[in-house]
């Protein structure tokens, strides 16, 4: 049976998502069910009893070609390592579909292993750069004007001053950077941010601990002067860090030395195409066509 979670079940969902993502931060675990978890967005298999897979679809509105059309993104899909093979999770992923081609325009999933979900619609539209970032490979200069913990209002400020470079973004709002600096801390992480002469934000980047090294999955930047700024400030915490960015940035330049390597990122599936087409004056019969009507590059660097 497929069905959603009562509230009294939560805790078996969370079982679930705990024994199918190991290595994950306890501490973001518990911060997403806290914040993002909502029975209604949540579908279970139920075999016997007993909550055997899970999958999640976290809605969203999305700018594209300077329009909000309404998507979600599928994740957390899971099934408990003994009931796998059993076909359970591709009956989730069809009932949950249905729902979206009912509701939305667009669908969108994250992950490294594209193949897994061809079968059901969905094409890689979106893929991120990773440089790997040693001390010796930046300038270094002085971290005059980097402060941490920026306000909310000024990380949405810069962040909506970056995103007119790109299409095909997630439309956040105030309470998104409320939500988002209690993330980045969940992961024991912190954000820098890079102000000018003027007191201005021009720039921040958040920052999560990964061993020796320090991850930056999310940099915001208006110039080269906030860039070096902020990976300099990043530098300063660990002699190493991994950067990530859309693969539209092309960092090669400013970091010739970094190694660098980009993977698949995000997976769209077109729900309508005739609607589609119908929005933008465009005929479009697949996901790749409707995604090549932008003149400027995707940024979807967002995982929920």
């Amino acid at each position: 049976m497929i069905t959603k979670p009562t509230p009294e079940q939560l805790n078996e969902v969370k079982n679930v998502w705990k024994q199918c993502f190991p290595e994950e931060d306890p501490r973001y675990t518990d911060f997403f069910f806290r914040q993002y978890y909502k029975e209604e967005n949540c579908y279970v298999k139920v075999v016997k009893g007993k909550i055997v897979s899970v999958l999640m679809r976290n809605p969203h509105a999305m700018m594209f070609n300077s329009r909000p059309i309404r998507i979600s993104m599928i994740m957390g899909v899971a099934t408990l390592p003994e009931y796998r093979k059993k076909g359970y999770m591709h009956e989730l992923m069809k009932t949950v579909l249905d729902a979206c081609e009912h509701t939305e325009l667009i669908t969108l999933i994250q992950t490294e292993k594209p193949v897994m979900y061809e079968q059901f619609g969905f094409r890689t539209i979106y893929r991120r750069t990773e440089y790997k970032l040693d001390r010796k490979d930046v300038k270094r200069i002085t971290n005059f004007g980097c402060a941490y913990e920026p306000a909310p209002i000024d990380m949405l400020k810069v962040y909506s001053a970056f995103i007119r470079r790109f299409n095909g973004f997630y439309a956040r709002d105030l309470e998104y950077f409320v939500k988002y600096k209690k993330e980045i801390a969940a992961l024991g992480g912190k954000l820098v941010a890079f102000y000018d002469g003027k007191n201005q934000i021009r720039g921040y980047a958040a920052m999560i601990p990964q061993g020796d090294a320090l991850r930056v999955d999310e940099l915001i930047y208006l110039d080269s002067m906030s860039l070096m700024k902020l990976v300099n400030a990043c530098l300063y915490e660990k002699n190493t860090i991994s950067l990530n960015v859309s693969d539209a940035e092309d960092l090669s330049k400013v970091f010739p030395n970094a190694q660098k390597k980009t993977v698949p990122s995000t997976m769209a599936r077109l729900n309508d195409p005739a609607l589609f087409g119908k929005m933008y004056n465009h005929r479009v019969t697949n996901v790749k066509e409707a995604f090549a009507i932008g003149s400027r590059p995707l940024n979807l660097n967002e995982s929920a």
